[in-house]
This record gives structure tokens, C-alpha cells and sequence, in this order.
């Protein structure tokens, strides 16, 4: 299947998985202003998925939804392959995961395990399908939402933070094994975001907002980037946050 006109440039058609996370929405309201047409929004089915697609439709996309579950990697083979047999897909936009709550989750195993498994298995099983598609057709990029809580695990949300971790080791590789392919994989890292499911951590130093990070990714696939931090100076903080001793990190109000 010949690439489009968007292998060179910004995306026509996006796939966009985790359809109401409002970074990605955020990100496919840009990329329609810079000329997406084609917009896939793929999460569970409910009234707020519908909604985001009706809004998208305003704003001159032909959107469409599509059921995918994370916590059901059996079906991502046959939920995604239905999307790619529609026509070429310029990006894919790995953007669904959840919070969880760190303090009830370490006393129930079991909801720690659906943190781990949404936002690792899920994305694993779900990028790398999405991955074959991809170079199957011969060009596209592959973002993948990770976060800076998975640079370094923090007493307060370890659990979620290993769960990015592994994603972001995942992705980085999952890079270099589609080098040279012509499909490219970018991972972003945002610091807190102040969305809906963030509204009680406003104050946290260098938390940023979904605009900013849509703004970032776009200047990303600008440049091919492989790795976005947003804020930027974000990666300077946790590259000197990555060497502090254990047991002075321990102390420290993060």
C-alpha cells in the first residue's frame, strides 16, 4: 500500500487508542487544525467516547469509534486490524492507561495487578499489533503516552510508576526495532498533568496541562523525535534525581 503525502510530514489519519484521554484529544484537536482528516478513537464503548467523537466531527474530521479494551489482548489483533483494513494510518497514539490508587491498591493485590496490567500488558500486546500494522504498510508513527513517574519509583506511586517504567522501556525498544523500517516511535514523558483525573495535584512543581504536551508532541513528530519531556526541563530534573542516593531520595517530598 503506497504511503501518503503525511510520511513526510504531519499525520492525515490518526488511531487514537485510549479515545477519551484528554491528552490525546488535546493532541488530535491540533493535528486536525494542521490537516487530520481521518480520526479513529478506540476505548471502551460510553457516552464520553461518543461525545468526543461528535465534537471532533465538528471540527471537520470524519471520526469513528471503535470498541478496544486494554484489559483484552485477545481482541486486539481483530479490533485493529478492522481499523488498518480501512485505509492507512499515519499515527497511533498509544494514549490509554489508568492511575490507580497507590494507597488502596498496595493493600489489594488484585487492583494493583489491573493497574500493571492496563498500563504495561495492555500497551505491550496493543503496540505491538499496532506496530506490525504499521510496517506492514510501509511508513507511520507510533506515540506512546509514558510519564515521568517512570524514571525513578516514588514512595507515593510506585506502583504506577513501575507499570510506566516497563512501557518506557518497552517503547525505547521497540524503537530501535523498527529503525529503518519507515515506521518511527516516539515516547513522551509529560511530568503531572493537570487534567480530571490530576485536579487534586495543581500545585505539584512543573505539573503542565494537556495543551502543552499536544503542543510538544506535534514539534516531536516535527522532528522525528525519539524521546519528548514535557516540561523540558523536566529532563534535566530527573536525570539528577536518577543519581541521588536511596536513602537521601527517600527523604525528599516528591
Amino acid at each position: 500500500m503506497p504511503a501518503s503525502s503525511a510520511a513526510f510530514g504531519l499525520p492525515q489519519s490518526l488511531l487514537v487508542l485510549g479515545g477519551t484521554s484528554e491528552i490525546a484529544l488535546a493532541t488530535t484537536r491540533r493535528l486536525i487544525a494542521r490537516g487530520a482528516r481521518t480520526v479513529w478513537l478506540a476505548g471502551r464503548p460510553s457516552p464520553a467516547l461518543d461525545q468526543a467523537a461528535e465534537h471532533l466531527r465538528t471540527l471537520g474530521a470524519d471520526t469513528r469509534t471503535v470498541a478496544f479494551d486494554a484489559l483484552d489482548p485477545e481482541s486486539h489483533e481483530s479490533v485493529l486490524g478492522k481499523v488498518f483494513a480501512e485505509g492507512d494510518i499515519d499515527l497511533v497514539l498509544l494514549a490509554f492507561g489508568i492511575l490507580g490508587d497507590q494507597a488502596h491498591d498496595e493493600r489489594d493485590p488484585v487492583r494493583a495487578v489491573r493497574v500493571a496490567q492496563t498500563n504495561y500488558t495492555g500497551a505491550v500486546s496493543a503496540a505491538l499489533v499496532a506496530a506490525r500494522a504499521l510496517q506492514s504498510q510501509g511508513h507511520g508513527f507510533l506515540v506512546v503516552l509514558s510519564s515521568v513517574a517512570g524514571e525513578r519509583a516514588r514512595r507515593a506511586d510506585f506502583i504506577y510508576g513501575s507499570s510506566k517504567a516497563g512501557l518506557d522501556a518497552f517503547a525505547q525498544g521497540l524503537g530501535d526495532a523498527l529503525h529503518g523500517t519507515g515506521v518511527h516511535v516516539m515516547v513522551v514523558r509529560p511530568g503531572h498533568v493537570r487534567t480530571t483525573a490530576m485536579a487534586d495535584r495543581d500545585r505539584i512543581p512543573l505539573a503542565t496541562t494537556p495543551e502543552a504536551v499536544a503542543t510538544a508532541i506535534e514539534l516531536g513528530l516535527r522532528r522525528r523525535s525519539e524521546a519528548v519531556w514535557v516540561p523540558g526541563a523536566l529532563r534535566l530534573v530527573m536525570a539528577a534525581l536518577r543519581h541521588i542516593p536511596r536513602a537521601l531520595f527517600r527523604r525528599l517530598p516528591l
